[in-house]
């Protein structure tokens, strides 16, 4: 079984913009589930998926010492039900620890690895100011952060912010947005790392999350368990001139 990392690594590219993705795309290391999926999507946005789902499988397959394409993936049994169609993604072959989470938003994706749980949010910054999405989604101790907003740019990242800040915590529990996001305080007003607390059919677990740095209008977090004591490693994208060598 390949060593894991000791470290949170996470890797960020570009999937779209007017020089092209940062990794070019290969549709030759997709397996037909994938296949499939882009063939379901109109054209540009069948390129991103390609693209991003390249540059993945590309890292994992030299981080575990396989090719691309012989990667398989599936999932870890739901903490909250035991359903093992809807936990969290694992890489089933080869053989190994690893604990991943892979985040994709228009013109960008993320992947995290680690030797404990985790969990990624990326999302590009848009037009959010809509009361009732932030009535259903936001604490009111949130609503009050954004209410101090400046002007609407300020307000899109908060929220953002926000927003990253709880979807990469529910992620790195193995549950996802599934659940009431108004129910979890992602403390905006706190510098990163945020320390959050979420109960999943047990006692309160918790979590440090850490805002990303990346460039506008990307907002990102992520999120691992309070105790883990890991380094974190956010491996920025770079353009490569071959999807046959991993980002350094």
């Amino acid at each position: 079984m390949p060593e894991m990392p000791a470290t949170v690594d996470i890797w960020w590219w570009l999937t779209s913009g007017p020089d092209g993705p940062d990794r070019p795309a290969d549709p030759s290391v997709l397996g037909p589930a994938e296949h499939a999926t882009a063939a379901r999507l109109p054209p540009h946005r069948a390129a991103e998926y390609i693209a991003y789902r390249s540059a993945v499988r590309h890292t994992l397959g030299h981080l575990l010492g396989a090719s691309p394409a012989s990667l398989a993936f599936g999932r870890r049994p739901c903490p909250e039900c035991g359903d093992p169609d809807h936990g969290p993604p694992r890489v089933t072959h080869p053989d190994n620890s690893l604990w991943i989470s892979i985040s994709h938003t228009t013109g960008c994706v993320m992947l995290a690895v680690a030797p404990h749980e985790i969990g990624v949010d990326v999302e590009k910054q848009r037009p959010l100011r809509s009361p009732d999405l932030a009535a259903r989604v936001l604490t009111p101790s949130e609503r009050a952060h954004l209410s101090h907003a400046p002007d609407p740019a300020h307000y899109d990242r908060a929220f953002l912010t926000c927003w990253t800040r709880k979807e990469a915590t529910l992620k790195a529990v193995g549950i996802g947005i599934a659940t009431d996001l108004s129910a979890l305080d992602s403390h905006p007003a706190t510098p990163s790392p945020a320390h959050l607390t979420t109960t999943v059919q047990g006692p309160p677990t918790s979590w440090h999350v850490h805002d990303l740095a990346l460039p506008d209008p990307y907002i990102a977090a992520v999120a691992l368990p309070a105790d883990a004591g890991s380094g974190l490693r956010l491996r920025e994208g770079v353009r490569t001139p071959s999807a046959a060598e991993p980002p350094p």
